[in-house]
């Protein structure tokens, strides 16, 4: 199979998602100490900053996404599609979901909304072209 944009885009996407656990790991390093940071989790530990929960909830969120977004861009590189909506609709995903990381661990509510719709939207382009709907 060859290297499409869509599938470059994917494996950026793919490798973004994989290092978003780093931030809040190193909050909770500076928070508990490395000691704790490794124990079992337990209520008595101090919390993380509200900032590192909140990009964990957007790392987990990012990955729920891409177990949707991936299949598809798969399916359509397998199916030989590449079109400007696809290369468009990858660049977007990417975008879109570095935002809502961004915002969602800054606490930003509505920019997170747009952020999150704008990245179901662009997993929507890629289903809509391989079922022919759209070019």
């Amino acid at each position: 199979m060859k290297l499409t944009s869509e599938l470059y885009y994917l494996t950026l996407i793919s490798l973004m998602t994989a290092v978003m656990w780093m931030p809040y790991t190193v909050a909770r390093i500076l928070t508990r100490g490395l000691r704790l940071s490794l124990a079992n989790p337990d209520p008595s530990h101090p919390p993380d900053p509200a900032w590192a929960q909140r990009a964990q909830r957007a790392h987990a969120n990012a990955i729920e996404n891409l177990a949707v977004f991936a299949p598809l861009v798969l399916i359509a590189a397998a199916m030989g599609i590449s079109t400007p909506s696809t290369v468009f609709a990858a660049k977007l995903y990417l975008f879109a979901r570095l935002v809502h990381y961004c915002v969602y661990a800054a606490g930003i509510p509505v920019a997170r909304t747009l952020a999150f719709v704008t990245g179901s939207g662009a997993t929507l382009v890629f289903a809509f072209v391989i079922l022919g709907f759209i070019a």
